[in-house]
């Protein structure tokens, strides 16, 4: 293993990123003031740009980390605008493996975008940093994130019942991994 923090990584159509305390308000205005974005995830809507302001401030305290990974999404033809985020949520250097977790403004999905984000993320995790697993889980009540882990590799490994809390209370949750080794 070799961590290397969060670096910038371009595909495509897309510039991956570390936030900056100028993205406080289009990540609001984007996803994390909205209920539709936020529906199966583990915080509220913010209820207001300070709210996203402190958690800024908060991720960018630990870029200096080589073992953090927050980036921000933004497409190449919208300059600098934040539209998303993709981390890793948490790491077990031992096995090694990561989770990643992901979340876009709902203005940008199915365009294929958070699909080239984790294709992009999964990449530099097994090729930079030499993790050997990699993997997601989505609340069972949203299947669009599950196809976004299946259209990168990712296979389905099963749905815990029960298992996790989110906005919508405790929940199913269905988990996708990828190995190193089933890539081609």
């Amino acid at each position: 293993m070799e961590h290397k923090g969060t670096l910038r990584l371009e595909t495509p159509r897309l510039l991956l990123r570390q936030f900056t305390l100028d993205d406080a308000d289009g990540m609001y205005q984007n996803w994390a003031s909205d209920a539709e974005v936020t529906r199966f995830l583990t915080w509220p809507p913010h209820s207001s740009p300070s709210v996203t302001k402190m958690l800024l401030t908060d991720w960018i305290s630990h870029y200096e980390e080589k073992d953090f990974y927050q980036w921000a999404i933004t497409l190449k033809e919208n300059g600098d605008l934040p539209i998303g985020n993709i981390a890793v949520v948490s790491k077990e250097d031992s096995i090694p493996k990561a989770q990643v977790g992901y979340c876009i403004g709902k203005a940008w999905w199915s365009r294929g975008i958070m699909t080239e984000a984790l294709g992009a993320v999964l990449d530099f995790l097994f090729d930079e940093v030499g993790y050997f697993r990699v993997e997601a889980y989505h609340d069972a009540r949203n299947p669009h994130s599950g196809a976004v882990m299946k259209k990168c590799g990712m296979q389905y490994e099963g749905t815990l019942r029960q298992a996790e809390r989110n906005n919508q209370g405790v929940c199913d949750v269905c988990y996708y991994a990828l190995l190193k080794t089933d890539r081609p």
